[in-house]
């Protein structure tokens, strides 16, 4: 009988354990959409409230900081966007990476933009508050005639 009880008893503990991760995987991906969501409605109190203080976005036209997000933002169009292939890493109790591609209709001071993006976030807990401190996006640029994975 003892035996029973310790086997029910870890089972429920796993299965409180699976329950959190996936908690903290969807809670990271509503961050994550929120993010693009406040950024495309050009909502600029909502959009600067995610970043930490120590913030760097890192593009292939240099590494910024928070204030250049903002400042991006309104300067750039998404017409539309979606997020797909999320993977959520839980590196420690107060820290997750966030990797995803997004597919974005956009322009920037009136060039095309659009296509498929690789992207990243790093979040960290601030009290009881999600922060970013890293992210990244990079465009996918398939060479003519090249073959996808899985192809």
């Amino acid at each position: 009988m003892q035996k029973l009880i310790t086997y029910i008893t870890v089972a429920l503990c796993a299965t409180a354990a699976l329950a959190v991760a996936a908690s903290e995987k969807e809670d990271a991906i509503a961050r994550e959409k929120a993010a693009w969501q406040a950024f495309k409605d050009k909502k600029a109190d909502e959009f600067r409230k995610i970043f930490a203080t120590s913030y760097r976005g890192i593009y292939s036209d240099g590494i910024g900081k928070a204030e250049d997000e903002t400042k991006s933002m309104q300067e750039m169009t998404v017409k539309s966007f979606s997020l797909s292939d999320f993977d959520v890493v839980s590196v420690n109790p107060s820290t997750v990476l966030v990797t995803y591609k997004v597919n974005m209709q956009s322009t920037e001071a009136g060039k095309e933009e659009s296509g498929t993006y690789n992207s990243a976030s790093v979040w960290q807990k601030e009290g009881n508050d999600w922060r970013v401190i890293v992210h990244t996006n990079v465009k996918e640029e398939k060479p003519e005639g090249a073959k996808t994975s899985g192809s």
